[in-house]
């Protein structure tokens, strides 16, 4: 049961509404008691950065006003840090969350265990009760991956785990090909959902030429995000743009630098090392908004793409871990958002308020009629390769005294959720995915991690 695992976990429910921005509510509506030592997860995050570019996207696109875009992100934020919990705590029984409401003011917890839903409701959050946990339809899709590897899949070329309908959904132009691969994937009919569909997934590179970055002689993508690897300046961008050696140049057509590592299908990461006349700054490319860490942020969240083609464009977080099959072979690990994007925009920056998600892969449709696009998450980028996300350098304002340092927590190193670190004698769970910087250290930062 829930009781038990909050027990061991030392997170009691009573307490749990302290976790929640003003606005946040399942059943249970809960009201913020935070102390000054310890920030909520909208001040750890940084949602108050948010730069009127970034706003004014989120209104365009998701039709909010300022006021609403603003709730939004820190309600988000805060969900995120509540839903880690959460799954923390229900252990096998968690079978995922998600956010929705304009203003991202309802946050879901599903569970497989009824006893569950009470300690769930006194969380602030909506307690829905299904038949799959997480875990297993997570099993179920690797299997699906699996399969994928050896037949063609371009006739049902997207699938992921949608955790509001608790089920594996495979996307198909023809659903007998969808049935195909689930049953050659040895996959009980009762975890699955075929949806039909005409997406024709694509990565979105462009030979026509532009700004942003060129490879060698002229194919061009967009810049993700600005890392660090040592004393070594570069970014990173999706895989399908370059191979490791391929050279760039900027969108003034000056050297810029050349890939030094590139995977591309299977994920669709790389980086580029540049030389010394480019400086990694905590920027997104051509506008105002400020790189303040990498917190994966939870389905139904607001998440927003700047591209060389498209600029600014905003939409919500669909599904996590989706797998796609573009011509040239099926990318895993990617996720499914709302955002439309064109050729061009590929390897540029996904944002969510000041947290950086990933780096724009490829999809469908464009950004007149609208469509779908797939980014590759940033923290495997940062994880693979070594690298540092180049930041603000801002933890929460004010942080509390963490205490005599020492432990295995490192600044720099990225983090899953469920990861245990030791911290000035202390032990701490990871609740979020992040790339740990100063400033984040366990005891300053309640969203990103529990104490034990």
């Amino acid at each position: 049961m829930l009781q038990r695992h909050l027990r061991a976990a030392c997170a009691a429910a009573a307490a749990a509404g302290a976790l929640l921005v003003a606005g946040l509510s399942g059943t249970a509506s809960a009201q913020p008691s935070v102390s000054p030592a310890q920030p909520t997860a909208a001040r750890t995050l940084r949602t108050d950065a948010a730069p009127p570019a970034l706003l004014g996207a989120l209104q365009r696109d998701l039709g909010l006003d300022r006021g609403q875009a603003e709730r939004r992100l820190a309600n988000e934020a805060e969900a995120g840090a509540t839903a880690g919990r959460l799954g923390a705590a229900l252990g096998a029984d968690f079978a995922g969350a998600w956010v929705r409401g304009a203003e991202s003011d309802t946050l879901a917890v599903a569970t497989t265990d009824p006893a569950d839903v009470p300690a769930i409701r006194a969380h602030g959050a909506r307690a829905v009760v299904v038949e799959h946990s997480l875990a297993a339809l997570d099993a179920a899709k690797a299997r699906v991956d699996r399969a994928a590897a050896h037949r063609a899949t371009t006739d049902a070329p997207v699938w992921y785990v949608d955790v509001p309908t608790n089920t594996l959904v495979v996307e198909a132009i023809r659903p007998d090909a969808a049935r195909s691969l689930l049953a050659a994937a040895h996959v009980d009919a009762s975890l699955t959902r075929i949806v039909k569909s005409a997406e024709h997934p694509r990565p979105l590179y462009d030979l026509r030429g532009g700004d942003a970055y060129y490879i060698g002689s002229g194919s061009r993508c967009s810049i993700g995000f600005p890392v660090t690897r040592g004393t070594q300046q570069g970014f990173a961008t999706a895989g399908h743009c370059g191979r490791a050696g391929s050279t760039t140049t900027g969108s003034n057509r000056v050297a810029q630098g050349s890939f030094q590592a590139s995977v591309f299908p299977g994920n669709d990461m790389a980086w580029v090392a540049t030389n010394s006349n480019w400086t990694a700054t905590p920027y997104v490319t051509g506008s105002s908004v400020q790189v303040a860490g990498s917190t994966q942020a939870p389905v139904g969240s607001s998440v927003c793409r700047s591209g060389s083609t498209t600029g600014w464009h905003c939409g919500t977080v669909q599904q996590l871990n989706t797998s796609v099959t573009y011509q040239e072979g099926t990318v895993s690990g990617v996720t499914r958002t709302s955002v439309c994007a064109e050729p061009g925009d590929s390897g540029g920056s996904f944002i969510s308020g000041s947290q950086a998600q990933g780096v724009t892969s490829g999809g469908s449709g464009n950004c007149t009629s609208g469509g779908t696009t797939y980014f590759q998450p940033i923290n495997p980028i940062l994880q693979s390769y070594g690298l540092t996300l180049k930041t603000t350098g801002t933890g929460p304002e004010d942080p509390e005294d963490p205490g005599e340092p020492g432990g295995t927590w490192a600044a720099g190193t990225v983090y899953q959720a469920g990861d245990t670190v030791t911290y000035g004698g202390t032990s701490y769970r990871c609740l979020q995915g992040h790339q740990a910087q100063a400033g984040w250290e366990p005891p300053n930062a309640p969203a990103l991690w529990q104490r034990l």
